[in-house]
């Protein structure tokens, strides 16, 4: 069973729907979080390294000292199931929120 994403993995995994560098992934996660999720260098780096390892994600042949990483199919794959276990989170919390009040 795949182990729910954290915010961070999540969003470096949607950013790399188009090819990236790590700078750019950070952006990124802070614009389309609001400033919520700033993830660090430290923290992007090792996860794209983890996510390697995982083959959720690889890099891309390029010249240059940027390193770009994209989204394998298997990386696709792990963020749609994440999706959809986001999905039935929100959809039972609307659930019991309309039975019993939103407070």
């Amino acid at each position: 069973m795949q182990q729910p994403l954290t915010e961070g993995v999540y969003y470096i995994l949607l950013a790399l729907f188009e090819p990236r560098h790590g700078y750019g992934i950070m952006q990124l996660a802070d614009e389309w979080s609001n400033g919520r999720v700033k993830l660090g260098a430290g923290t992007t780096y090792g996860a794209l390294k983890n996510l390697q390892e995982k083959k959720y994600i690889e890099t891309l042949d390029g010249e240059g000292r940027k390193k770009e990483y994209v989204i394998t199919d298997l990386g696709k794959e792990v963020v749609g199931m994440e999706v959809r276990r986001l999905q039935e989170l929100h959809e039972n919390g609307e659930k019991i929120l309309s039975l019993y009040g939103k407070g």
